[in-house]
């Protein structure tokens, strides 16, 4: 009942490299701090992604309406709003890409933490094979003990049979 029990070496090559992956990151120390357009972009899309945003931009948006329904025909923006519909438009073309240049960022940071979770759950699985490991050897130890325990006694047994069958 021998096993081989493997090595290090015999670990397979991703958990080798995703622990020197690790032990690189955790020697890189913090990450640098963030460029000016990446904290640019996410302070916009935080911004415009609030209740705060949507309910002031909904009241601007009733006062102009309503500003230029009461003044009538003399109205900066007359019934179509073709000026409120422009505006909205460059603001729409101007947040959609710094809000995707926000969460492209934040899928990275997302990337990077999961290949973290993945790397602390590699390296847990290692652990818990070696200590499968010594559980097993110490199993093996025990049954080699108490076969070797259960030989002497069949042999003291069998050498008592003997002398009472000689006596």
């Amino acid at each position: 009942m021998t096993r081989n029990h493997a090595t290090p070496h015999d670990r397979p090559s991703h958990i080798r490299r995703v622990v020197a992956i690790a032990r690189r990151r955790r020697k890189s120390g913090p990450p640098p701090p963030l460029p000016l357009g990446a904290r640019l972009a996410d302070g916009v899309a935080a911004a415009v992604g609030s209740w705060r945003f949507i309910l002031i931009q909904s009241a601007l948006l009733v006062a102009w309406i309503i500003g230029n329904a009461v003044v009538g025909g003399g109205a900066w923006d007359p019934f179509p709003f073709i000026l409120l519909n422009l505006m909205l438009s460059f603001q729409a073309a101007y947040t959609a890409p710094i809000i995707m240049m926000s969460q492209n960022r934040l899928s990275d940071v997302d990337r990077e933490r999961a290949l973290a979770d993945y790397q602390v759950n590699l390296r847990a699985e290692a652990e818990i094979a070696l200590l499968h490991e010594k559980v097993d050897l110490m199993r093996e130890r025990e049954l080699l003990e108490l076969t070797a325990l259960l030989r002497e006694t069949l042999t003291r047994l069998q050498t008592l049979e003997d002398r009472e069958k000689s006596a």
